[in-house]
């Protein structure tokens, strides 16, 4: 091997000797400066050759000293190289081609997947109880006249002549509809009079109101909350607030129904999460949302204990009372009023106009900020035909016959008691909810171990109740689509104006149809 490197380097040295004389002996007839110029590309072309002989020379000197397993290797992985090279990644399937006979039949057999799964007839909810008439104290169900505990009618405002009079005017002044949404000349100026009613009522600095009762707190949540922030909810949350969670796309962790201790333990351990990483904690938003009175399960939610989890915390508090709106409290006004919680502590209220107000469509109130945030990013707001003037119109005369009567929230509230009581000790049947709701659930005390068995029982009930002038209803529920499905039940709604004598035959005949169906 040093005997080729010393052969190669005598010829290098011969070779650039003899390269120069030439370009000296032929300088004599050119210019000095076509000879310098000649001179360098010659250098740069004799190192060029020089340094590519060099590499050549060191590959074959390693090539020498590696160790043979080395060699070995390399070999075995350039013989796999070339074998992947020249090799067919895959085989093509050798087929036949079909006969237009066979493919006519292939077609005929093929059966597509059901866009929907399929449903029996005998379903719930394809069977409809058809009212005549409007659902006020006495309704026409199915062609018999019965006592209405059914509808959410609390404070009997459906049927008021005040309330139908000025909705006739305001038909008469605005037309049916409004065929726009807020933005887009959908704003009507009874619109603004609801909102700022709404809000004095309330006691809030300002109210925006959405022609959907469902769409408003799910046009909310998602209008605030976002992708990764954090939502603390009630398993017990309606199906509203859990298409707005669905929204927001936010990370959500459920505690367990009106449970502070397991509350504070999630909010604790995020508390840990955030210690960990305080520069993301500090940008992401955390939010209890939670029911004033909760539909589901007629239950209050302990908003005190939620505040102070609240500032001990740093979260914010959103609060749906559709069922404690106009029902509890001195006034009417909801939880808050009903426990002595200032308002200003929740961050958020919102509520439907379809139950105390018996008009459509919900309202957000709350300081102006955080409201104006929904006329720019609520959904529901942005994207819909506002209320119908003449249904604007009749809440806010609603509005006004709840200021000037507030002796009606102590009627209802005796009315629920009173029902709450009636019904204790059914045979077979358990009152679930506190004695201030007015709309109370009878389930099964035992279960048959079949949803579509209890739903059988329970609806045979109500038909029991029916054929005697008592109106009643199941609750429904999206059963593939709720995130915690509560029991089949039956729902008992409570009004002003059922008599002491009217719950007494309700709560009797409730009792005779579950001794005669649960026997």
């Amino acid at each position: 091997m040093k005997t080729f490197i010393n052969l190669y380097k005598h010829t290098h040295t011969h070779t650039h000797t003899h390269t120069h004389t030439h370009i000296v002996m032929s300088g004599s007839s050119t210019r000095p400066r076509l000879m310098k110029h000649a001179h360098a590309q010659s250098r740069d072309s004799v190192k060029m050759a020089a340094g590519q002989q060099w590499v050549l020379v060191e590959m074959v000197q390693a090539f020498y000293e590696a160790p043979a397993y080395h060699l070995i290797l390399e070999g075995i992985l350039i013989l796999w190289i070339i074998r992947l090279l020249f090799s067919k990644t895959y085989k093509l399937q050798e087929r036949s081609d079909l006969t237009e006979k066979e493919k006519e039949e292939l077609i005929e057999e093929w059966q597509p997947e059901p866009l929907v799964p399929p449903v029996s007839k005998d379903h719930p909810s394809l069977n409809y109880d058809v009212v005549t008439g409007p659902p006020s104290h006495k309704i026409i169900v199915n062609g018999k006249e019965c006592i209405n505990f059914a509808s959410f009618n609390f404070l009997g405002l459906l049927d008021s002549e005040r309330v139908k009079l000025k909705a006739l005017l305001s038909l008469k002044k605005y037309g049916v509809g409004t065929c726009g949404p807020r933005g887009f000349y959908g704003t009507f100026d009874v619109h603004l009079e609801l909102e700022e009613r709404l809000a004095k009522f309330m006691r809030t600095e300002e109210a925006i109101i959405y022609s959907y009762g469902f769409a408003t707190i799910a046009s909310a949540i998602p209008a605030y909350s976002k992708r990764g922030d954090i939502i603390f909810v009630d398993e017990a949350a309606c199906f509203s607030i859990q298409k707005g969670l669905q929204a927001s796309r936010s990370f959500v962790k459920h505690f367990k129904h009106n449970d502070m201790e397991d509350l504070e333990r999630l909010l604790k351990e995020q508390e840990i999460e955030d210690q960990k990483n305080p520069r993301k904690a500090r940008v992401i938003r955390r939010f209890i949302v939670v029911e004033g009175l909760y539909i589901n399960t007629a239950d209050i939610c302990p908003l005190p204990d939620l505040v102070k989890l609240k500032y001990k915390y740093k979260v914010r508090i959103f609060l749906e009372e559709s069922m404690s709106f106009g029902v509890l409290g001195e006034h009417g006004r909801g939880v808050t009023e009903h426990f002595g919680v200032n308002i200003d502590d929740i961050d958020l209220i919102s509520a439907n106009m379809e139950n105390a107000l018996a008009s459509i469509g919900g309202f957000c109130c709350g300081r102006s900020f955080v409201i104006d945030h929904q006329r720019l990013s609520g959904q529901g707001y942005c994207f819909s035909a506002s209320l119908p003037p003449m249904l604007a119109s009749a809440a806010i005369e609603a509005l006004n016959i709840m200021e000037e009567d507030p002796g009606i929230f102590r009627v209802l509230q005796d009315k629920c008691k009173h029902v709450h009581k009636a019904l204790q000790g059914t045979p077979g049947l358990k009152v679930v909810g506190e004695p201030l709701a007015p709309a109370l659930h009878l389930q099964l005390e035992n279960s048959t171990g079949s949803r579509t068995n209890d739903l059988k029982l329970l609806r045979a009930i109500v038909d029991y109740s029916m054929d005697r002038q008592i109106a009643l209803t199941l609750a429904r529920y999206l059963e593939k689509e709720e995130r915690f499905l509560p029991p089949p039940s039956i729902r008992v709604v409570v009004t002003v104006e059922q008599t002491q004598e009217e719950i007494e035959r309700a709560a009797q005949c409730i009792r005779e149809a579950a001794v005669k169906i649960l026997k």
